[in-house]
């Protein structure tokens, strides 16, 4: 009789102290991030038409390809080892890059009237919003799971369990782009030869990278504009 009595009251035991609801949040964050993943795996897919459209009009701008093609590679890479912090750097990197190749579009009108380019621009904005609600669904149900095992008397049954803190999705590369709290970019968004760019080529960059934030971005105005240009010849200068 013993043997059956201790696994029945631990079983008792393990629900009363929340093991089972650990499990129900511990599954909605494995979910949300497998959203993450899918949209994050997608917006990677639509790279090569995108690269190859522009390319069409801009055979020279080599180095900017070529960024672009590393940071997608970063992505898919941080996609199969699964990790969220190491995701949410790659993504940041990816979205750096094509911001460079924003400003080689912008220098290209008839590209900008391309309706494959026009195609394919409106296809990662709607996965890139895509993905900054996956990050926000993800990052609210590791809130919810993290505080949940931390709060007594649950947190003595992940400690029995092995339940662990879950990550959140955010970017912890040091110096990487943070967005202010007006949801405004800055010269981090920019590429190293930001202070030669023009002023329609620097909004267009400004507004690329708001919008890749998933953040509800104000227009960018002249004076952003003329903002960040000052601070990027301030940069260059120094």
């Amino acid at each position: 009789m013993h043997r059956y009595t201790l696994p029945f009251a631990l079983v008792l035991l393990g629900s009363g102290c929340g093991y089972n609801t650990i499990q129900k949040y511990d599954e909605t964050v494995n979910a949300a991030k497998n959203q993450i993943e899918v949209q994050l795996q997608r917006r990677a897919d639509l790279i090569p038409n995108l690269v190859s459209t522009v390319k069409g009009y801009a055979q020279h701008e080599e180095d900017v390809f070529t960024q672009v093609a590393q940071a997608r590679a970063g992505v898919l890479g941080a996609v199969q080892k699964g990790d969220p912090r190491e995701m949410a750097n790659a993504n940041d990197q990816l979205t750096s890059a094509l911001g460079r190749l924003m400003v080689v579009a912008e220098a290209y009108p008839q590209l900008k009237a391309d309706q494959n380019f026009l195609k394919l621009q409106d296809e990662l904005t709607g996965t890139e919003n895509r993905i900054a609600v996956a990050r926000t669904d993800y990052n609210n149900a590791v809130q919810t799971y993290n505080t949940y095992i931390r709060t007594l008397p649950q947190s003595l049954t992940a400690k029995v369990t092995g339940a662990k803190a879950r990550e959140y999705f955010e970017v912890t590369t040091p110096g990487a782009r943070t967005a202010p709290t007006d949801a405004r970019p800055t010269t981090s968004a920019m590429p190293a030869y930001g202070w030669k760019l023009s002023d329609a080529e620097v909004a267009a960059v400004l507004t690329y990278a708001g919008n890749s934030w998933g953040n509800a971005t104000p227009e960018v105005t002249a004076g952003d504009v003329k903002t960040v240009r000052d601070r990027l010849q301030v940069e260059h200068d120094h």
